[in-house]
């Protein structure tokens, strides 16, 4: 399919600003969700990267995802002109704030243990079965005894 230069560079600009891109399995729809471009042309663009392994296709629910390789993003730094200071934003390591230090209840180093309450007025103390109790089945089928 003859996409023009300028849409194709939409669509990979996007895919490389991303490192991830979406599309509906629709034809006919006039233009992409997110891009200025037709959905038809996203998708037989995005094949054309897929046959030649820079981009991974998952399809599900209608959706096509399209996910970029190493070598994709070699491919698309190339075909842009970008140096290799600039890295798709799935690639990029998201700084965490660091933990602020906790002080468990109790002290002590050993694992955390939630502090018991009134447990033991919900034990029984006395009472119960007997210690020569044996409860009788006298069901049929598996449980039933053998004679």
């Amino acid at each position: 399919m003859i996409i023009t230069k300028q849409n194709r560079r939409t669509i990979y600009e996007n895919l490389f600003k991303e490192g991830v891109l979406v599309a509906k399995k629709d034809y006919n729809a006039p233009k992409h969700e997110e891009l200025e471009v037709p959905n038809l042309q996203v998708i037989k663009a995005m094949q054309s990267l897929t046959s030649r392994g820079y981009v991974k296709t998952q399809f599900s629910w209608q959706w096509y995802y399209y996910v970029l390789t190493p070598e994709g993003v070699e491919y698309l730094r190339e075909w842009l002109h970008l140096p290799n200071e600039i890295v798709p934003s799935t690639h990029k390591r998201a700084a965490r704030p660091p933990r602020p230090a906790t002080v468990r209840p109790g002290g002590g180093d050993g694992a955390y243990r939630a502090p018991r309450g009134d447990r033991d007025d919900y034990r029984k103390k006395e009472g119960g079965a007997p210690g020569d109790y044996r409860p009788s089945f006298a069901g049929v089928g598996r449980g039933a005894p053998r004679e």
